[in-house]
């Protein structure tokens, strides 16, 4: 029997949610037939070390944002020799690093919004209202504050918790779309509707924080484009296994011009009510077989 050892918990302001989706997927892999061991991930390298040993065949990465989503983790796996779900050590580190994705998707053709990283005291002196600031190296949302047409720029220094730079961009206004990719394949789109200015922390995982629709009204052309856009961001990175890369579309310009793809998510929330296994349900592919088919792509490597 396979013995999997799920990692989740760890050290970034997503410490919740990874538990949720750690525990969600070891469930599931129980259910698959798995010898299933759940890892709570802390600061205790050694500990964790410790867990690892012996070696399991898979280690199955539940963990979100930094630490366990950035590379970190990954590299210690390879050191230690032990094959993992999701991407490898330098696609992870570029998609967590949102700078840094954001040329690689621009290199190959991919409208982002206008945007660049500033220093904390120039974050509000860059675009007119409305415009975003983000974290360069956060997942879910966290830290992002929106300035609306007309809004006061709000206080933001070293107190921050996020470091001294931001990514600022242009406010796209519209509709959220999303797409999971694996293994480089699309496997769906879905349109997101939350109450919310936008698609944040709150709508994505409180209780009744937004609606999913698939299908949606969206025109057959600007899904296939956000599907052929999703897959080229997770090939630009040099992801594996499964992503989800997340968009605005601006249904007030024609056509396809108003797709923008905001990030791609190397390790996207994975309970049985979030996005990509809703996506991959959609597609004739429950939970249990979902995550069999993750562990089945675990390696070592890029």
């Amino acid at each position: 029997m396979t013995r999997v050892s799920v990692l989740m918990g760890g050290l970034s302001a997503e410490r919740e949610v990874s538990l949720s989706s750690g525990k969600a997927c070891a469930g599931a892999l129980r259910r698959a037939g798995f010898d299933v061991n759940e890892i709570d991930v802390t600061s205790d390298i050694q500990a964790l070390a410790v867990a690892l040993s012996p070696k399991p065949d898979v280690a199955f990465n539940a963990l979100h944002g930094r630490f366990g989503e950035d590379g970190c983790i990954q590299g210690l796996l390879e050191l230690m020799g032990v094959p993992y779900t999701h991407s490898g050590v330098l696609a992870s580190a570029l998609a967590m690093d949102k700078a840094a994705a954001r040329t690689a998707f621009q290199a190959v053709g991919i409208q982002v919004p206008d945007g660049q990283v500033a220093a904390l005291e120039d974050a509000h002196d860059i675009y007119p209202a409305p415009y975003v600031v983000k974290p360069v190296a956060e997942g879910s949302s966290v830290g992002v504050i929106i300035v609306p047409e007309g809004g006061n720029r709000p206080p933001i220094g070293q107190d921050w918790g996020f470091g001294v730079e931001a990514l600022v961009e242009r406010y796209v206004p519209g509709r959220e779309l999303t797409v999971a990719v694996m293994n480089g394949r699309p496997l769906g789109a879905l349109e997101i509707l939350s109450e919310a200015e936008f698609y944040d922390y709150d709508a994505k995982y409180a209780p009744g924080g937004s609606r999913h629709i698939q299908p949606s009204d969206v025109p057959a052309d600007v899904l296939s484009a956000s599907e052929s856009a999703a897959v080229a961001a997770h090939n630009a990175l040099g992801c594996r296994g499964i992503t989800r890369a997340d968009f605005r579309w601006d249904d007030s310009k024609p056509g396809t011009d108003g797709l923008y793809l905001l990030e791609i998510n190397t390790q996207p929330g994975m309970t049985e009510t979030s996005l990509v296994p809703e996506i991959a349900e959609n597609a004739g592919i429950d939970f249990p077989a979902l995550v069999t088919l993750m562990v089945e792509d675990a390696r070592c490597g890029p």
